[in-house]
């Protein structure tokens, strides 16, 4: 087997594989050479090639996110480290496992005008867990080193114990850094600088490498359920809402417990992937009539909870940050066995705890509460899901009766992945099977990298993996189709309404050319010739017939993966969502 003649590059590739990091994903480049040699020459590893380094981040990403493991993401050295930081953003807030290993120039060729180079040391510094800058060895073209940067030499130096005290300190590092992804899911980054020769090979590893054990320790804070239990049992008006949610995380005996409590009411989003049909999935459908209403302040404060437990990453839904930023609760904890946002500026207590350890010892010591607070607003749940049903009916072809439509018709089992602005708002709207699993670059909410993290999570999914995207996420990441790693079961529905649609919605829109360029940023691109170039079969859809039509054999087995585009007219859109609150209001 093949290993790079480089000692750093030698110990990274080593230190991964005795942690069981299995899957790394290659920008090709020179400078990264030692770290592609070892990677690839080693049948332990499952590599995979993407040129475009930001694609190649959310690649990574995606896979981490479905696998709930670390994946490492391999860069040369220069702009390619920067094309990792949209990526990297997401990883940080969504506690996804990603890590960075960057090759870098030696530090005496940094700022001298070399090319490929930039000060890559601790790049990431606000948005990683952990930064390891390596040391340069000096057993590899001792002469060159020692020629440019005669100060790691001392007087009377003897090499190989010089050698031996980087190496210690290199793997401390890497002990560190591959602890912090494994541990605390924190994506990190470890930088290694290179000196040429990079490509010379040797056939045995020399070295023996120092690994820590990978210990997980429970969280020691002590958690008075004495006192949780008897807020629990004290408040008539209680709230859970349940943001970004891994797959089947939570217990159904529990969920199932909550479900019939009638203090409680619980919001999901699409993105929560809990399922109980006595929860509220649709928040902004509850909050929008109340806006609207002549009585809305008697309303509020009858939703207003005494107690809110919110639990999963980030929140989608604008309106129920609003609501209950202006009506807080008296209670406001946060369960979760890393960190707390304080997303309603009324967080009261950080339950450090996973949600099932949290609901196993809370629920033991609950006792039932005469309460009409889920009675009330399920009626106004019965009242919108019919109003919803009458207006689907009435309206004409748009968004929303497209994303009605191909909510219903996903198949049963999918991994279904959601870009950012408009999707994911419209799916908040409608009902998805249970058995779907759903995912949602929600940490930074960018448009950047939906493409390339669907296809990134597809890789090992036993299910097959539909995106659904807007026109200007899906061009914004079109080089997340150059790779041959698009399996064949790979759907792709883009809702081509020619433009920004999301801006037409938000406060501040106006017609005129001035925001049709900047905001809206109008687009004819035809996406035909895309799929063409990246050998995609193409499907397209104008109005309701000819898009249930389409999905009749979308879905079908096929050589290759199938994209449909959905028209829909841009200047009707936004009219008939705004209506929709009118309308159930």
């Amino acid at each position: 087997m093949k290993y790079s003649s480089i000692p750093s590059a030698q110990s990274v590739v080593f230190h991964c594989k005795s942690r069981g990091i299995k899957n790394v994903v290659i920008s090709p480049g020179s400078r990264n050479a030692p770290l592609t040699i070892g990677f690839t020459n080693d049948p332990y590893f499952s590599c995979y090639s993407i040129v475009d380094e930001r694609s190649a981040a959310f690649f990574a990403l995606g896979m981490a996110q479905h696998l709930k493991k670390p994946v490492i993401a391999v860069c040369t050295s220069g702009s390619a480290l920067l094309n990792y930081y949209p990526a990297v953003a997401e990883a940080f807030y969504s506690d996804i496992p990603l890590i960075i290993i960057s090759a870098d120039r030696p530090a005496y060729k940094v700022d001298i005008g070399d090319g490929q180079t930039i000060r890559q040391e601790s790049l990431f510094e606000k948005h990683i867990g952990y930064s390891a800058n390596l040391k340069q060895d000096i057993t590899h073209t001792t002469h060159t080193v020692k020629k440019y940067e005669p100060s790691l030499f001392p007087k009377d130096y003897i090499l190989e114990q010089l050698q031996s005290q980087i190496q210690s300190y290199n793997d401390a590092e890497l002990n560190n850094v591959l602890k912090s992804a494994i541990i605390q899911n924190n994506p990190v980054h470890i930088n290694i600088p290179f000196e040429e020769p990079l490509y010379d090979a040797v056939e045995d590893l020399k070295l023996a490498p120092f690994c820590d054990p990978i210990i997980f320790e429970k969280c020691s804070e002590e958690i008075n359920w004495d006192d949780l239990s008897r807020i629990w049992n004290s408040c008539e008006k209680k709230m859970l809402i349940i943001g970004v949610n891994n797959p089947d995380s939570i217990n159904v005996d529990y969920l199932d417990i909550l479900a019939n409590d009638d203090s409680l009411i619980v919001f999901t989003e699409v993105t929560s992937n809990t399922y109980n049909q006595n929860f509220f999935p649709s928040i902004d459908s509850i909050i929008a009539p109340i806006e609207k209403s002549k009585d809305k302040e008697l309303l509020a404060k009858e939703l207003q909870p005494e107690l809110l437990i919110t639990m999963g990453g980030l929140i989608v839904s604008k309106k129920i940050k609003a609501f209950l930023r202006k009506y807080k609760p008296k209670h406001h904890w946060h369960v979760n066995s890393k960190k707390a946002y304080d997303t309603f500026f009324s967080l009261t207590k950080h339950i450090k705890a996973d949600e099932n350890w949290f609901f196993e010892n809370l629920l033991k010591k609950r006792f039932e509460l005469q309460s009409n607070y889920y009675s009330k607003w399920n009626k106004v749940k019965q009242k919108y899901l019919s109003r919803r049903k009458t207006y689907i009916s009435e309206i004409p072809f748009t968004d929303f009766l497209a994303f009605q439509i191909i909510c219903s018709d996903i198949p049963e089992n999918y991994q279904l992945h959601l870009a950012n602005s408009s999707t994911v708002r419209y799916a908040q709207l409608f009902d998805l099977d249970p058995s779907l699993s759903v995912y949602c670059n929600r940490g930074t909410s960018g448009i950047d990298g939906s493409t390339s993290t669907a296809i990134g999570s597809s890789i090992h999914s036993v299910n097959p993996t539909l995106l659904i995207t807007g026109d200007l996420s899906f061009f914004y990441d079109s080089n997340g189709l150059w790779n041959s790693y698009k399996r064949n079961d790979l759907r792709i529905i883009v809702i081509n309404n020619g433009g920004g649609g999301i801006f037409r919605i938000l406060p501040g829109m106006e017609n005129s050319q001035n925001f049709e360029t900047y905001f809206e940023t109008v687009q004819d691109l035809e996406l035909k010739k895309l799929c063409a170039l990246f050998k995609i079969n193409h499907l397209e859809a104008g109005d309701k017939k000819t898009l249930k039509t389409a999905l009749s054999t979308f879905y079908a087995s096929s050589k290759s993966p199938v994209l449909l585009e959905v028209k829909t007219p841009r200047l009707l859109n936004d009219k008939i969502l705004l209506t929709y609150f009118d309308f159930i209001s």
